[in-house]
């Protein structure tokens, strides 16, 4: 999600840097800025240029005085790839904005294009980051963001169930929140999200993960297929496995407490600590154990180690079941 790294927030200022690899965030800092300048004057002359096309000395030519002085908004996507000689020109430029001219630069952060990146803070440019989010926390986060902005709430449930049925896009899970927001009244919770996102909720690893580690091996089997049939990789299947069986082992351990307290010590959201003690009746430190061997020798056939991938998940998924049902005398259905 786009934090500010600056304390300016003039929309209309001569620079703003966002800086990252989201597309959906770099997408919104432009639109952010040219929704203003247009606020502020309708016929702001929006220009989106690449680096090829921003060539020595067209910027000085961009921004000389208008014969009938309107506002510019000068938009360059990967700056980091500029030539030299027009990272050149816009260092020149950082020392002396144009009036009414803001310029926004795209740039992906890292090494390359560091000193561009370098100048515009040092001149002290508006900043937005706009980072790829990597961590299932982090997607978690922007839904939570995404309900917050539009005014409306939803439950934690809600939102990690939206997080495990969409996955790692963040456009796509903009366009979910947008669309519940817009079609549900009152608070959103999980059931909401599971109406709307059924087919795509059996088929994410998360899901098969869940219906595994309560000892359910026939509707996790069932998920498993769908998953696979619907394109899933297997390693997140292998991956949402492992984290389900960890987080049963970390709880079993773990000192009786508060889910507030218990959510501290083990690094998991307060809700999860509920979730997962329901799906701890059955386990045993021994079942533990068993599970985590069966899911990393699957990881291994998924890598793999194994010629048959779909097979590998399968005894994954029926020994994590039966190792769920293991201290209640049964061997899962």
């Amino acid at each position: 999600m786009a934090t500010r790294k600056t304390s300016s927030d003039d929309l209309l200022g001569p620079v703003t840097l966002a800086v990252g690899q989201e597309d959906l965030l770099l997408d919104r800092a432009v639109r952010e800025v040219v929704a203003a300048a247009r606020a502020a004057d309708a016929d702001t002359d929006v220009r989106d240029l690449t680096p090829d096309q921003l060539q020595p000395g067209s910027l000085a030519e961009l921004t000389s005085p208008s014969l009938f002085a309107e506002r510019k908004v000068l938009i360059v996507r990967n700056a980091q790839d500029l030539s030299a000689e027009s990272v050149k020109d816009v260092k020149g430029y950082l020392d002396a904005p144009v009036e009414d001219i803001t310029l926004i630069l795209l740039h992906a952060g890292g090494a390359k294009g560091k000193g561009l990146l370098d100048a515009a803070r040092k001149a002290g440019a508006r900043e937005v980051a706009c980072p790829k989010t990597t961590k299932p926390a982090e997607r978690l986060t922007f839904v939570r963001q995404e309900f917050r902005a539009l005014g409306r709430s939803a439950t934690p449930e809600a939102c990690q169930a939206l997080v495990d049925a969409i996955g790692s896009d963040l456009r796509e899970l903009a366009s979910a929140v947008t669309q519940l927001v817009a079609d549900v009244d009152g608070t959103i919770d999980e059931a909401v999200v599971g109406r709307y996102y059924t087919g795509r909720a059996e088929a994410s690893s998360f899901n098969v993960a869940d219906r595994a580690v309560e000892g359910r091996a026939a509707e996790a089997l069932e998920a498993l297929r769908w998953s696979l049939s619907t394109g899933v990789a297997p390693v997140l299947i292998t991956s949402a496995l492992a984290q389900g069986v960890r987080a049963i082992g970390k709880l079993s351990s773990a000192r009786g407490g508060r889910p507030a307290d218990l959510a501290r010590e083990l690094g998991m959201p307060p809700w999860k600590i509920d979730r997962v003690r329901q799906q701890m009746r059955g386990w045993t430190p021994d079942g533990v154990a068993m599970a985590l061997r069966a899911v990393a020798e699957a990881d291994a056939g998924v890598k793999g180690g194994g010629d048959d991938p779909e097979y590998a998940l399968e005894k994954a998924v029926v020994a994590v079941a039966r190792a769920a049902r293991a201290g209640r005398g049964g061997a899962g259905r």
